[in-house]
């Protein structure tokens, strides 16, 4: 069974320093069909103008995962954390009993182009942790890139829930296959180019919830980027 969730059926705002749309049920956008997936509860799709960002706030008992397509974002947190995360980054955030944090363009003159991503912990309470690592464009290529786990492996970043997180960069008809275990999920969101999903062709901006399937098949139409959630 596949849920397609077509681009432009997302939520949308526009605050002239943030273009944002969203997959679920977000601030002052709510679709009571689409508030989350398993445990799947956030997955922005932002641009941010030069200069421009979020300023600190709090956040509790939440994973959050940013993933960078263009350009910089500068964080900075709490548990004393300052980092610029770009493209192949993959910068993890739990937020644990409680955490404020900062995230702004690093660029006065080009935008920010990122996928903000929530996932609700294995636990609430659970002391704050920050991690960020570098993919290289090669590790993703014509394959599926393990980025984020509950047990680290590979070289992922490790995450407080039983969800993992791949990324592939997939050009003209090349092809991965992820096989999902029984009683296991998968979200699919494509953030750049077009690609076909069991016979399905995406573009940029759709997702789609899988449930009771045994695989996802993913082929490039036109220079992909594509993650995939894996979910208990």
């Amino acid at each position: 069974m596949m849920d397609i969730r077509k681009s432009q059926d997302r939520g949308h705002s526009n605050h002239g320093w943030l273009d944002t749309y969203f997959t679920f049920s977000f601030a002052d956008y709510y679709d009571p069909k689409h508030v989350q997936f398993r445990t799947l509860r956030v997955l922005n799709d932002d641009r941010v103008a030069p200069g421009e960002g979020f300023p600190t706030h709090p956040h509790r008992d939440m994973e959050i995962v940013t993933y960078v397509l263009e350009g910089a974002l500068e964080h900075r947190d709490s548990m004393g954390t300052g980092s610029v995360i770009r493209p192949g980054d993959v910068q993890y955030m739990s937020a644990g009993s409680g955490v404020t944090h900062s995230e702004f363009n690093a660029s006065q003159t080009e935008p920010v182009h990122l996928l903000q991503i929530w996932m609700f912990p294995e636990a609430k309470g659970l002391k704050p942790v920050y991690g960020q690592k570098n993919f290289s464009e090669e590790e993703k290529r014509g394959k599926l890139r393990l980025v984020a786990s509950p047990d680290g492996r590979d070289g992922s970043v490790k995450i407080r829930q039983d969800n993992e997180l791949y990324a592939t960069r997939l050009g003209k008809g090349e092809a991965v296959k992820h096989e999902l275990k029984p009683e296991r999920h998968a979200y699919i969101q494509v953030a750049r180019g077009s690609v076909e999903l069991n016979g399905t062709k995406l573009e940029a901006g759709d997702g789609a919830a899988i449930s009771k399937e045994k695989a996802v098949e993913l082929t490039g139409v036109d220079n992909a980027e594509v993650l995939l959630f894996d979910l208990a």
